[in-house]
């Protein structure tokens, strides 16, 4: 049997002293609450933004719902300390009245269409007939665009006594040695800059109308064309930066760069525009820095309307420079914090709602600019200064670095820029106008990716200052831009800026 050994166990007292567990402030546990508050709501952003990219379009507009009360844009009550609002019940009767429901009516095709006519006679003999009248019957159709051939045929002549040869002179063209017209040059610059198809498809386009042009080839005609109206564009970058108020605004382009191969670098088109003349001008540059706007606003004085871009904060501090402020991107800013805190957002966006309305009454009756500064006055100005109000109070309720508290941030810190436009009935609430200006750019960068050089962005800038200024002046850009190639060549340098779509008139 094993042998079971006795193991004598002593107990040994042990004296176990407490260990003293540090509680937290009140101060640290108020600085953790805030903390993860902030986090949640960020997160819950990011959650927002998220599921709008997925599932939905990203819109800016904002539409009270049906139960929110909806209030006069000229009789806005402060919601914090003001006296509750008198309402009163209406009832009435609606008369149901029985209408025909008006059918859209077929539009009459442009009289400056051309016709082709087509005269479709009876089957019948109609020899001794009295004709009474006939029925018209219009198509609209439409032929592909064709390729076609100019043959310059000049006889030569033999002068006597050995006196040389007589021949007729050849017209200018755009590209001299090229085998491109100005119409055919006119048509891909148009294409790519206007109608966003790039080169390489205006490529398979020549080959379904029977011709086989190498891209290089097409892309050399392209740099060609551009050269030839640099000199316009000069002329349109001096008349735009000339004006005394302007826009800018700055989008970015890819371009090819051979010293960062395997990717591309980001540059920047820079764009001003003179709301008052309805024109642009497009500017490369191969950085978003301050460099760009200080080197073509050297001279600018007057109104210049940006949204909050540090990089135009050297010009707008100039003496001869009055700063203007950008509604729309302010009010971007609330949109976005509408996720996390509806409340709020909902104050600030009727508000602002309010403020255009009373832009388009005053863009619907065109009214004067002196008109639109006294509405503005009457009816801006008040609600103006009750969002201040707001402001100053909600910035003291909200965490800094929330959504909401960037929104009022930003405002607040914009807000001398962005009541400037109540001091001038010329001014605009935003800055709209030069971002539509822009948009072209944006819809082509989607289809042609990129630039193929930094000298490539410059001519792709100066085309799209001629083709916008065109549209701008409701010119049908391939007519203008036809007649600009054909022209340029032999008129008078003194007299090109009859060439700008501004002065230019239809041969």
């Amino acid at each position: 049997m094993p042998v079971i050994k006795r193991i004598s166990i002593s107990w040994v007292a042990i004296k176990l002293t407490p260990t003293t567990v540090q509680k937290p402030t009140y101060e640290e546990l108020q600085a953790e609450n805030e903390r993860l508050r902030f986090e949640i709501a960020k997160q819950q952003i990011e959650l927002a933004n998220l599921k709008r990219l997925i599932f939905g379009q990203k819109r800016e507009r904002f539409v009270l719902e049906p139960n929110q009360q909806q209030l006069s844009f000229l009789a806005l009550a402060v919601d914090h300390g003001a006296a509750p609002v008198k309402t009163e019940q209406i009832s009435y009767t609606r008369i149901q009245q029985t209408a025909k429901r008006k059918l859209p009516a077929r539009q009459p095709i442009p009289a400056h269409i051309p016709r082709k006519e087509i005269v479709i006679e009876p089957d019948e003999d109609v020899t001794g007939l009295k004709k009474i009248g006939e029925e018209v019957t219009e198509e609209l159709e439409f032929e592909p665009g064709t390729l076609y051939v100019n043959r310059y045929i000049r006889p030569k002549y033999a002068r006597p006594k050995d006196q040389g040869i007589a021949i007729g002179l050849l017209p200018s063209r755009p590209i001299e040695k090229g085998i491109a017209g100005p119409g055919l040059l006119a048509h891909m610059m148009i294409s790519k800059y206007v109608d966003h198809l790039p080169v390489y498809r205006q490529r398979q386009q020549f080959k379904r109308y029977g011709i086989d042009l190498a891209e290089s080839t097409l892309y050399d005609w392209i740099k060609a064309s551009a050269d030839v109206i640099m000199p316009l564009v000069e002329l349109q970058r001096q008349r735009v930066l000339q004006a005394h108020y302007l826009m800018v605004d700055e989008t970015p382009i890819h371009v090819l760069d051979r010293e960062k191969p395997g990717t591309t670098h980001q540059g920047y088109y820079w764009v001003y525009y003179t709301p008052l003349g309805r024109e642009a001008f497009f500017d490369y540059q191969k950085s978003r820095s301050r460099d760009g706007p200080n080197t073509q606003l050297k001279d600018f004085s007057g109104y210049l309307q940006s949204d909050g871009y540090s990089g135009y904060n050297e010009v707008a501090a100039r003496a001869s420079v009055i700063s203007v402020g950008c509604m729309t991107h302010a009010r971007r800013y609330f949109v976005e914090a509408a996720e996390s805190d509806e409340e709020r957002a909902n104050w600030m966006l009727f508000r602002l709602q309010a403020l255009y309305a009373i832009e388009r009454y005053a863009r619907t009756n065109q009214l004067s600019f002196e008109k639109r500064h006294k509405l503005r006055q009457n009816d801006a100005a008040p609600v103006m200064a009750e969002m201040k109000e707001w402001l100053d109070v909600e910035s003291l309720k909200v965490l800094p670095k929330s959504a909401m508290g960037k929104a009022i941030g930003y405002m607040l810190n914009q807000w001398p820029r962005l009541e400037k436009y109540l001091t001038d009935g010329q001014l605009e609430i935003d800055n709209n106008l030069v971002e539509n200006a822009i948009r072209p750019v944006a819809l082509g960068r989607k289809n042609y990716l990129f630039a193929g050089s930094h000298k490539g962005a410059k001519r792709a800038a100066a085309i799209y200052t001629l083709v916008s200024n065109a549209k701008l002046q409701d010119i049908e850009p391939f007519t203008y831009m036809r007649d600009v190639l054909n022209r340029i060549s032999d008129h008078p340098f003194r007299k090109l800026d009859e060439l700008l779509p501004c002065n230019w008139k239809a041969p």
